[in-house]
């Protein structure tokens, strides 16, 4: 059950994160479509801040989930977050 819960919180935390991203290259990009943005932001560098910035979605959602007192989805969203850390830092490399 746990397992369940915690696969759950990644997968919400991973949407969070994807919509966080689309709502900053919305503001960001000047009027310009989403896969222009990403290419741009690829081609000058600074993708991974672009997919930091996606991240502070996260940080809602999380304490959501603790003021509701569903810790392990919270541990999900949590490890969503991680994960879009070492992407990119990967993506620094």
């Amino acid at each position: 059950m746990a397992k369940k819960q915690v696969l759950i919180g990644l997968v919400i935390g991973l949407i969070a994160n994807a919509f966080g991203l689309f709502l900053a290259t919305t503001l960001l990009g000047r009027g310009d479509d989403f896969i222009t943005v990403i290419k741009a932001a690829q081609t000058e560098g600074f993708l991974g801040k672009l997919i930091s910035l996606g991240a502070i979605l996260n940080l809602i959602v999380f304490f959501v989930f603790i003021k509701k007192k569903q810790d392990y989805k919270a541990r999900g969203v949590l490890l969503a977050t991680i994960l879009v850390a070492i992407l990119t830092f990967v993506i620094k490399l």
